[in-house]
């Protein structure tokens, strides 16, 4: 199991380019895998219904919002090694050449080390400014991956479907990575982790609780023994957001993935038998990036404490 970083590109202490910078070159210094961006177009004034329940207003920490691509252009020019993935970006609100292309401009000036992790959306708002309707959902999102798939391809591409169409074109440039990057789907919906289960290279679930991403992790794999594809060519990539503390938490109000770094290394042992290919955490918490830094560094060590 690999460990990455989400890059503190939202609403936090850390937030800002220096920031982000130093910790992406901090987290390949220590040893982790990868680091990670997301999107979010817009923050809403009025409430949001999110999960169900009822409006209010968003989580304060989406008020900023560093664009994931350009984001991670500047974090390759400033690193060597560790891979570079979006957690997610929502596919919906661009075009697939357009989306393509940036992927593929990205995986060129990094050698080849984007991952592409996708998603649908949620949000009415960001639907209404992208004037796409919320209806494209589903089979929008399944032919969107096909037409990026196909730019990825040998040239000339040509796509021609019901919402996306390509006329016969020479599309450059290509991804390093071969078919192009990895496709990741965020999902947590039955429907979600069957589509990936379907057309992706992976699954990309939050862990909410141990229990919920079990679930979620056995729910993909039998969807893709179901669909004929070989699991063990499919990976999973699962986001943290759960606070890192200097301190340990109580067991009583400790969230799982949460707490100190050692508590948080425990849990990961706790998990093995998954056989998840990346855990990446939520950064930007610590009052400074240098208490941020150690405790990326503190959990690298309870890590390795906890396998040997």
């Amino acid at each position: 199991m690999e460990l990455g970083i989400a890059l503190p590109t939202a609403n936090s202490p850390l937030t800002s380019p220096q920031n982000i910078a130093r910790l992406a070159e901090e987290a390949e210094n220590l040893g982790y895998s990868a680091v990670w961006t997301y999107e979010r177009l817009l923050y809403p004034t009025a409430p949001v219904a999110q999960g169900g329940r009822p409006p209010g207003p968003l989580d304060e920490v989406y008020k900023v919002a560093y664009d994931p691509l350009e984001t991670l252009s500047y974090v390759a020019a400033r690193t060597r090694n560790v891979r570079l993935g979006t957690s997610v970006i929502d596919a919906l609100f661009h075009t697939p050449v357009t989306l393509a292309r940036r992927f593929a401009t990205l995986d060129q000036f990094s050698n080849g080390r984007v991952i592409a992790g996708l998603g649908q959306g949620w949000m009415p708002q960001e639907f209404a400014t992208s004037n796409i309707p919320m209806s494209r959902r589903g089979a929008g999102f399944d032919e969107f991956i096909g037409a990026m798939r196909a730019v990825w391809g040998p040239n000339p591409v040509q796509f021609d479907g019901r919402f996306y169409r390509i006329p016969e074109s020479i599309l450059n440039p290509k991804p390093v990575q071969p078919g192009g990057p990895p496709i990741l789907i965020g999902a947590l919906t039955p429907a979600g982790i069957r589509r990936a289960a379907r057309i992706a290279d992976g699954l990309n679930p939050i862990a909410v609780s141990r229990q919920v991403l079990e679930g979620a992790v056995n729910a993909f794999r039998s969807a893709a023994r179901e669909a004929g594809r070989d699991v063990s060519a499919l990976s999973v990539m699962v986001r943290v957001n759960q606070k890192m503390t200097a301190e340990p938490m109580p067991d009583d109000a400790r969230p799982f993935l949460g707490g100190s770094p050692e508590q948080v290394a425990a849990d990961l042992a706790a998990l093995e038998a998954l056989d998840i290919d990346q855990v990446f955490f939520r950064t930007g918490f610590a009052e400074s990036l240098d208490e941020q830094v150690r405790l990326l560094e503190r959990l690298q060590m309870a890590v390795r404490a906890v396998r040997q």
